[in-house]
């Protein structure tokens, strides 16, 4: 979809239209997820949007696209998807590519995966197929959606006029603030692990 596309939908619909599209790209419809969060924040940067509703929008519009994902994954859509998949641009690729993933990484595929074009549309359709409950897969995929958001759109609102010439440096620099995000928490739980079998060892018998 061509940004004048976007700019003409989001004129017309406003907020509606930024979550609208951003769920229909999360599921795999050919729509620029990353251009349409830095667009939107670059209009909040021009004050043609509010910030509050325009995040908002953009969270909502993510998380509902996300969820789709993981229904589809967990009520056996994986069938429909390998034979019907072109047409959303999921391809046996990306399926692929997003079971690699989640099976090297585990649930923590889940928010990282927002940042990795190709894997963003399938790891919750994985996840939903692998039987991963709900609850945690809401904790850790609308965790990733907080974030992949608020990167692509803070870095429209911050760079303004520029924001087109920087596709490329935000993406990296939202990936390396995942994986940062990712290893505090890994280092965390391993702590907490390290602590409670200090914890169990140390009482008396």
């Amino acid at each position: 979809m061509p940004l004048e596309q976007l700019l003409v939908l989001i004129g017309r619909y406003g907020y509606a239209a930024i979550g609208i599209l951003l769920a229909l790209g999360i599921v795999g419809v050919p729509i620029p997820d990353e251009t349409l969060l830095t667009l939107t924040g670059y209009l909040i940067f021009r004050g043609t949007l509010h910030p509050v509703p325009g995040y908002l929008s953009a969270l909502l519009g993510s998380c509902c696209g996300i969820t789709l994902s993981y229904a589809v994954g967990k009520y056996g859509g994986l069938r429909l998807l390998r034979r019907f998949g072109d047409r959303l641009s999921i391809s046996d690729v990306h399926l692929r590519k997003g079971r690699e993933w989640f099976g090297k990484h585990g649930r923590w595929a889940l928010p990282v995966g927002y940042f990795i074009p190709g894997v963003r549309h399938v790891i919750a359709i994985i996840a939903g197929s692998t039987g991963l409950e709900y609850r945690r897969f809401a904790v850790l995929a609308y965790t990733g959606a907080t974030i992949w958001t608020a990167v692509f759109i803070g870095a429209g609102a911050i760079l303004g006029e520029s924001w087109k010439r920087f596709p490329g440096q935000a993406r990296t620099a939202a990936a390396i603030f995942a994986g940062v995000c990712v290893l505090l928490a890994a280092g965390t739980l391993i702590v907490r692990i390290h602590r409670s079998r200090s914890t169990g060892q140390a009482r008396p018998r």
